[in-house]
C-alpha cells in the first residue's frame, strides 16, 4: 500500500458513513475495509500512516492545533494530526500547507462555536486494529519506523502568546478569539 492506495481507502471509508465529520466513524469503516485486505498491506497501511504523521509534525500546525484545542501537548498534537488526517487527503494537505486555513473549514467553524476540541486519537491505531482483526494478534514489532523533522526555530515562542498567535495565524485568532 502507498500513500495515494491509503488516501483511496480514508475516501471510501468516509462515503461509506453516514456523517463523515465524525472522525471515530470514519476510523471504524476505514480500519474494517483495510482488515479486509492482506496483511502485509497492512503493515504497509502503517507505515504510510506514519510518514503522514512525519509529515503534518509542523510547528505552524501545532500553534493551531494549540488555538483550536485551547492548548496541546505533544499527545494531544498526536491526536489533532490523527483528526486532520481522516479528513482526508485535500483537507490535510491544505492545512498541512496553510494552517490557519483550518479557520475556513466548517467543520472547525461549527466546533469554534460548540467549543469542541478536534481531536481522533483512534486514528492513530486504524492499521493496528486491523492487523489484530485479521491476523489475530499484534502487529509484528517494529512494523514501522518515523522520522519527525525538526520544528521550524521561527515557531520557537508559547502558543500562549497571543500577540504572535495573530500574527501567524490571524483567520484562526478571529474564529478563537
Amino acid at each position: 500500500m502507498d500513500a495515494t492506495d491509503f488516501w483511496n481507502l480514508l475516501d471510501d471509508a468516509r462515503t461509506q458513513v453516514a456523517d463523515p465529520a465524525d472522525a471515530e466513524a470514519v476510523v471504524e469503516r476505514a480500519s474494517a475495509l483495510l482488515a479486509a485486505r492482506p496483511r502485509d498491506e497492512i503493515v504497509s497501511a502503517q507505515q504510510v500512516f506514519w510518514d503522514l504523521m512525519a509529515a503534518s509534525y509542523r510547528a505552524p500546525l501545532w500553534a493551531a492545533a494549540y488555538t483550536i484545542n485551547g492548548g496541546c501537548s505533544d499527545d494531544g498534537f498526536d491526536y489533532f494530526r490523527g483528526w486532520l488526517i481522516a479528513q482526508g487527503r485535500k483537507v490535510f494537505e491544505r492545512v498541512v500547507a496553510d494552517p490557519d486555513t483550518l479557520a475556513e473549514l466548517p467543520l472547525v467553524r461549527e466546533a469554534a462555536a460548540a467549543g469542541i476540541d478536534l481531536e481522533c486519537e483512534e486514528m492513530l491505531g486504524v492499521a493496528w486494529d486491523a492487523y489484530s482483526v485479521t491476523a489475530g494478534q499484534n502487529m509484528p514489532a517494529r512494523s514501522f519506523t518515523i522520522d519527525y523533522p525538526v520544528l521550524d526555530p521561527e515557531w520557537d515562542f508559547s502558543f500562549d502568546d497571543a500577540e504572535q498567535v495573530a500574527l501567524r495565524l490571524p483567520k484562526l485568532d478571529a474564529l478563537y478569539a
